[in-house]
């Protein structure tokens, strides 16, 4: 089904694949030798990249990107931010999405202040406003904005944009913010690894059962991260581009950097259906191309898959499941009991019926499950069924207002009604928490993006669990069909008869605000109560001063449980208010910990040396210790800040979300330490919010509350990253035999990186260059 080569291969012609040990071999297929580097420059990435690249090499490349896209949930910050540092107008188009906090359920009026204000900046600077209800940010993009050599950024980590010939990437705001300064997104050349499609999917495999198998390949041993996942290979041409973009939407779970497909007619026609032809061009790769790994998928044995709580690698073959299914359940029950941390209780092995899993609720949703294929296929296996009228129930949300537009017109919506699914508008609430949460202990089956822990919405700090499997729309729609009792989409056969798609923009022309190129400087934005301004952040100063807040010994921690998603989306307008909620779910203490730092630091930098030490007799003994470590006979409690620090051993898998490295820094955070980060998208984070991004080989030999002294940090920040020292001086009781040395290390910086840093955050950085 899914096999991974141990090292790089040749591509050749676009259909062979020649390991590198057998290089050899590439002569004799071309009458040319292999030749590593000139084939490294024949990938469909590599040419993308070069163009939209500003450096002069291809080593550190500096990325100016064609469009930006942002929902609701992040775009409020990020044009604060921008503001902050001087922005005066949108250079390149930049879509405000309202897909996430589209409810205006929570917080009174604060959902909708938001809107109002994304409207207002659109004018004010320039930009294109979609409204409430109209689409899921990632499907306007694909219908509007991506084509093919483009290279599209956004502030939600599912911008993925490949199978349209579009390298999209998902970051944190602050890289937003960058763009919109004319600055650039600067990374180092990224592998390339081949992802090879070789046959056709069967009738009932869907494209999320396509992306399940593969990031149950790829994610544990980490072969894609942070780099392209480019698709090619003669399966291509079986998917339609509408299929393509659901398997395309899911390589954000194997933590690759981007993804980029060939293209054909198939991709043409899209482009052509939605009025832009003309942004089509082929793209395929050189007739020799040097990846640095393949992925060889056969997709004619790819079966219905569903991956269980709680990760989307945790994923099974239905048939496997059913095959084994008391040991498997019994493997994710224990896995929730991790989860809840004794504040709740949840279970599966009561769900079976005999030999069969019985479920409470399904959803086909978002930029993965409610694209018009998807929907269609699962009106097919409903047509003249019943739900039922018990526990089970179903909800669908087709992707945007054209593709609901046109299941109305085709009588699909009518056939998913009678059956008592219930139709909703484009809205991406299921996905994080903020829509059809199910009920305790049930557990829902989703063709949405992920299904990490308490992302359906429960809370087992309030002794609420609840759980999501992800599945195909099709195999979600074979289990409606039999009323909530698990079924593979292969026990139907209904499949592919699909209609063709007709595309009508009407709905965009009378609602979407297009104002790119269209700057009304003079007007002023729309500020409703919860929106505030970032709080002010300190420089780096030239030592500091840790104390452990958090010790998470996870093997991975994600951003949904560094700041939670859900109803707290509505209040990432109010860095203040949001962070309070930092780290609820996992560790509550975390928030009351840091804020007694972040008391240290202010009157630190509010009162004189003497008069500071006097008032924390703690902190005066970790100076006493500080001074009798060798070199550090005067260290001035003037030029050491001091901050709170995570440490996780592999945190930030999952959301683009700046916000899960801003709500440790607003409240007192100074660094984070770990075994290796997640993603490079929250390292980004963290280090555009001016905390530092240490890693340690060692397991950690310190404790919630001991002081971690690093001196010399800014000089650091200079020169060599690759070991700094710093020692664990204990809880404020510190003599100098309990100190202990600690060694420290930062991954590779860029120069503008650092400075960052070293101004304490992003905005700080801009402030000081305008």
């Amino acid at each position: 089904m899914v096999s991974l080569y141990d090292g790089g291969i040749y591509l050749v012609n676009g259909k062979d694949i020649i390991p590198e040990q057998e290089s050899v071999r590439v002569e004799a297929f071309t009458g040319k030798k292999a030749d590593k580097e000139a084939a490294k420059k024949g990938t469909i990435a590599y040419s993308i990249l070069s163009a939209h690249n500003t450096a002069d090499n291809m080593e550190q490349l500096k990325l100016r990107f064609d469009s930006m896209a942002s929902h609701d949930i992040t775009f409020v910050g990020i044009v604060q931010t921008a503001k902050a540092s001087g922005m005066e107008k949108f250079p390149i188009p930049y879509v405000l999405t309202n897909c996430h906090n589209t409810l205006c359920a929570v917080g009174g009026t604060i959902n909708e202040d938001d809107h109002m204000f994304g409207l207002s900046a659109a004018k004010k600077y320039g930009g294109i406003y979609v409204p409430p209800h109209i689409a899921v940010i990632h499907q306007y993009m694909r219908e509007m904005m991506a084509g093919c050599g483009r290279m599209i950024l956004g502030s939600d980590s599912h911008t993925r944009y490949g199978a349209l010939g579009t390298m999209a990437i998902g970051e944190g705001g602050g890289e937003l913010v960058k763009q919109l300064l004319r600055d650039t997104y600067d990374v180092a050349y990224p592998g390339v690894v081949a992802v090879y499609l070789d046959g056709s999917p069967k009738p009932g495999t869907g494209p999320q059962d396509i992306s399940l198998a593969i990031i149950r390949a790829v994610f544990k041993n980490g072969y894609v991260k942070n780099k392209v996942m480019e698709f090619v290979g003669p399966g291509v041409a079986s998917m339609t581009t509408d299929y393509r973009n659901g398997v395309d939407v899911m390589t954000t779970e194997t933590t690759c950097l981007t993804s980029i497909w060939r293209t054909d007619e198939d991709t043409r026609n899209y482009l052509a259906k939605h009025h832009r032809e003309e942004d089509y061009r082929k793209l395929d790769p050189a007739d020799i191309a040097y990846y640095d790994g393949c992925v060889y998928v056969d997709l004619s044995k790819v079966k219905p898959m569903i991956a269980l709580p709680f990760h989307p690698s945790n994923a099974f073959e239905i048939d496997e499941l059913k095959a084994n299914m008391k040991d498997i359940l019994h493997m994710v029950e224990m896995d929730a009991e991790k989860v809840a941390g004794g504040k709740a209780h949840f279970t599966l092995l009561d769900k079976m019926s005999g030999n069969d899993l019985m479920v409470q609720q399904g959803i086909i949703a978002g930029c993965a499950g409610g694209t018009y294929t998807n929907v269609m296929e699962a009106a097919h296996a409903l047509r003249g069924k019943n739900c039922g009228c018990d526990e089970f129930s179903l909800a669908v949300y087709p992707s945007s207002q054209p593709v609901f537009s046109d299941l109305v017109k085709k009588g699909t919506v009518s056939d998913l009604m009678d059956a008592g699914a219930v139709i909703r508008t484009a809205f991406c609430g299921p996905c994080f928490g903020a829509g059809d949460t199910p009920c305790n202990n049930g557990l829902s089956i989703r063709h949405t993006t992920r299904n990490f822990p308490n992302r359906e919405g429960s809370k087992p700090g309030n002794g609420q669990m609840a759980a999501v499997a992800l599945m195909d729309a099709r195999s979600i729609a074979a289990t409606a069909a039999n009323g909530g009792k698990l079924t593979s989409a292969w026990e139907l056969d209904c499949w592919n008869d699909i209609p063709e798609y007709e595309f009508d923009d009407k709905s965009y022309k009378n609602r979407v605000y297009q104002g790119f190129g269209k700057a009304e400087e003079k007007k002023a934005l729309v500020y409703g109560p919860n929106i505030k301004d970032w709080p002010e952040m300190s420089p780096l100063t030239d030592n500091i001063l840790l104390k452990v807040c958090s010790k998470i010994m996870d093997p991975v921690t994600t951003t949904d449980e560094l700041i939670p998603s859900g109803e707290t989306s509505s209040y990432r307008s109010n860095p203040l208010g949001l962070a309070e909620f930092t780290l609820s779910r996992r560790d509550p203490e975390y928030v009351g910990r840091t804020k007694k730092v972040d008391q240290l630091e202010k009157a630190r930098v509010a009162a004189g040396e003497e008069k500071e030490l006097a008032l924390e007799p703690d902190l005066a003994n970790v100076f006493a210790a500080i001074r009798t470590i060798a070199g550090n006979e005067h260290v001035s409690v003037k030029d050491t800040e001091v901050g709170s620090m995570v440490y996780a051993v592999k945190p930030g898998d999952g959301s683009a979300r700046e916000q899960a490295a801003s709500c440790q820094r607003v409240i007192g955070g100074l660094a984070n330490i770990c075994k290796e980060y997640a993603t490079k998208r929250y390292r980004s984070n963290v280090m555009n919010w001016g905390m530092l991004p240490f890693q340690m080989e060692a397991e950690p030999d310190f404790e919630v509350g001991d002081y971690i002294y690093v001196p010399c940090v800014r000089k650091a920040l200079d020169g060599d990253l690759s070991s700094i020292k710093a020692y664990v001086l204990g809880n404020g009781k510190a003599v100098k035999d309990q100190i202990k040395e600690l060694d420290l290390y930062i991954a590779d910086m860029t120069p503008e990186e650092r400075a960052i840093v070293k101004a304490g955050c992003l905005i700080n950085y801009n402030r000081s260059r305008h």
